[in-house]
């Protein structure tokens, strides 16, 4: 992959919510709700080439792993770095 990739989010009170619905993590991780119901918060996007791809019914049952609550004690639980 070449360029810039842009992540756009509306999450608000998500730790890597930024002005104008940007996303600043530095990597995301984007699974079934199955899969994001059922792992920890350390298994994220850092070991997205150990996980089995899944498949999904719709966006409606995708979610962003990366998620973290703003003022999170869970910020570097997953390896995820915010950028600037």
């Amino acid at each position: 992959m070449t360029g810039k990739q842009h992540i756009h989010c509306a999450i608000e009170n998500c730790h890597y919510y930024s002005a104008g619905n940007k996303c600043t993590a530095n990597e995301i991780l984007v699974a079934n709700d199955q899969f994001c119901n059922s792992q920890p918060d350390h298994v994220d996007a850092p070991m997205a080439s150990q996980i089995t791809p899944a498949s999904a019914e719709s966006c409606m049952s995708t979610a962003c792993k990366s998620f973290v609550p703003k003022g999170s004690d869970k910020v570097t639980a997953d390896g995820i770095k915010k950028m600037q």
